[in-house]
């Protein structure tokens, strides 16, 4: 690496950093991070870090780590959206290091410059910092995991051997057991390919076992309190439901062939999902990427020694279980990007067959020309609030393009920092104006705000779906669940008040239950932008509305009831 494009890389990291953490105070447009936020909130509410509650029901979906960690962070800062966002985020910087950190040890440092790069710059990462749930805290944890692993392969020492058996312990404790697919799969492949196999059963494996099975013991503690001392519990609709089981089985192969107790639409999973899907949520590296796993595997089959086999045993095994699935989400994979990014940074800088040169740059001058163009089509149709952002991002985008282009002489590094610059500008303006304005028509926040206010502090507060997260986490005081079936049933002579979707509304209509209107809230009910959203001409056609609405039963005067 030239001493003359370090500091180019030392601004994009800066930039990148700044775009990953724009949307930290975006208020959640999607149902996901409100519930797992009023999960961790409910943890401080009832004084009780071991057992999850929702709607003060009992909740059974998730490991407890990233729950802990949220709980934590509102324990420091108080309970808001960005100390939500903050522990992920640190997770995600930790991703980063670890990255480098691993590249650096196999490939140097202008493959840990760029590695790094290509995943702070990688579409659904940038994307999923600010609509977080469990995958920054797995990015984070897997790299660190298998790193320390390397350097307990090559020489023993207690540092790694901890290490490695804590972050593995808490990467099961934040998405299941299938998560040593990646982390011990990456070890696995490296052994055999080095001829090394049985290394897996020697003295510091096994301890390394042993130790990430203890440190995974409060997870089991914590299920075995909630669910298994309780068999009463009513928990998917059944009694008798061990915790223990459903952390062990039903989370992981049970939802891996889709006959779990959560479970998505019947039928087989899409074998080439996960191919497609990374073409935007590993933009703009996919293709790199692919031709990346593709001169690797000849190398592996033409018997080329590589300089490792963690990051295409690890990556590739947990991307093909993955794919085998019948349980398929998009984020799912983000949790091997750092390994996809360390596979791909060679790729982007060092020369290449004419036509890997031909292939290198017109894939990655489509992606960023896409980025731009996008951001000025949305921007033409959104017509926003305000345009000081979208100026900002222009002003930066072009000054740093102009930068790149008079320092930089090596024309693949040129063409890599400006695919990155267009990838920050784009998620710049997601974060700072698209989220911002999808968020405003999220009718949950402008009811709870409502519901927020004084006069109303004596009333408890009641919801009739469970979809409705964003609600709960705004709310400044617990939300019971009551089915809307059961509304009419309800004893009006609480002060209470019911939040309502239109669907919730049109059930009571329909079969002639009595209710009031509190006050209705516009809301955009979608978790997907839709193109009609983002046109101001036909948004209003997709938006709906959201009740606040009691019992028919006289009220005090003044209480706002319209």
């Amino acid at each position: 690496m030239k001493d003359k494009d370090k500091p180019i890389y030392l601004l994009l990291f800066v930039l990148a950093f700044t775009v990953n953490v724009a949307g930290i105070n975006v208020k959640f447009f999607t149902d996901d991070p409100g519930l797992y936020a009023s999960i961790a909130k409910n943890l401080i509410y009832k004084k009780d870090f071991l057992q999850l509650f929702t709607y003060n029901r009992d909740w059974l979906d998730k490991p407890h780590f990233p729950f802990w960690m949220a709980m934590l962070s509102f324990k420091l800062f108080g309970i808001s959206v960005w100390a939500y966002r903050l522990p992920a985020l640190l997770f995600f910087l930790m991703s980063a290091w670890y990255t480098y950190l691993f590249s650096r040890k196999f490939y140097g440092i202008e493959a840990a410059f760029t590695s790094v790069l290509i995943l702070m710059t990688s579409q659904y990462v940038i994307m999923s910092n600010t609509d977080v749930r469990a995958e920054p805290y797995l990015m984070g944890l897997i790299i660190a995991s298998i790193y320390h692993i390397t350097n307990l392969e090559e020489r023993f020492t207690l540092k790694d051997l901890l290490l490695a058996a804590l972050f593995t312990a808490c990467a099961v404790m934040t998405k299941g057991i299938f998560v040593i697919i990646a982390i011990y799969g990456s070890l696995l492949g490296q052994l055999i390919f080095k001829g090394k196999f049985t290394t897996l059963f020697s003295p510091k494996f096994i301890g390394l076992y042993l130790l990430t099975l203890i440190f995974t013991l409060p997870e089991f503690y914590a299920l075995y309190l909630q669910f298994d001392l309780h068999p009463e519990k009513l928990v998917f609709g059944r009694h008798n439901v061990s915790g223990i089981k459903w952390f062990l089985w039903d989370s992981q192969f049970g939802r891996f062939v889709n006959s779990g107790p959560i479970s998505r639409t019947k039928g087989g999973g899409d074998l080439f999902f996960y191919v497609h899907t990374l073409l935007w949520a590993f933009a703009p590296w996919c293709l790199l990427f692919y031709y990346a796993v593709y001169k690797r595997a000849r190398e592996v089959f033409n018997k080329v020694q590589l300089p490792e086999y963690y990051t295409l045993s690890g990556g590739l095994l947990l991307l093909l279980l993955f794919s085998l699935s019948r349980f398929q989400l998009p984020f799912y994979a983000n949790i091997v990007f750092p390994l996809f990014a360390v596979i791909t940074a060679p790729y982007c800088y060092q020369q290449l067959s004419n036509a890997g040169s031909k292939f290198r740059s017109i894939n990655l001058w489509i992606y960023a020309v896409l980025f731009i163009v996008l951001v000025f089509v949305i921007n033409y149709f959104l017509k926003p609030d305000g345009y000081t952002f979208f100026a900002v991002d222009c002003v930066v985008f072009v000054l740093l393009v102009f930068l790149i282009n008079k320092r930089v002489s090596d024309q693949p590094l040129k063409t890599f920092f400006t695919v990155c610059a267009a990838a920050l500008f784009a998620n710049f303006y997601l974060a700072t104006v698209l989220y911002p304005t999808i968020a405003s028509y999220n009718g949950q926040i402008t009811a709870a705000n409502f519901i927020n206010q004084p006069q109303y502090n004596q009333y408890h507060v009641y919801i009739g779906r469970m979809e409705s997260n964003v609600f709960q986490f705004e709310c400044n005081k617990p939300v019971n669940y009551l089915p809307t079936e059961e509304f009419a049933k309800f004893d009006g002579k609480q002060n209470a008040v019911f939040y309502m979707t239109q669907y919730s509304l049109n059930y009571l209509i329909a079969n002639h239950v009595p209710f009031r209107i509190v006050q209705s809230f516009q809301n955009y009910s979608q978790e997907r932008i839709l193109p009609a959203f983002v046109n101001s001409a036909t948004r209003e056609k997709l938006l709906d509305k959201v009740y606040l609405i009691t019992s028919p039963q006289p009220l005090s005067k003044g209480d706002g009831l319209k």
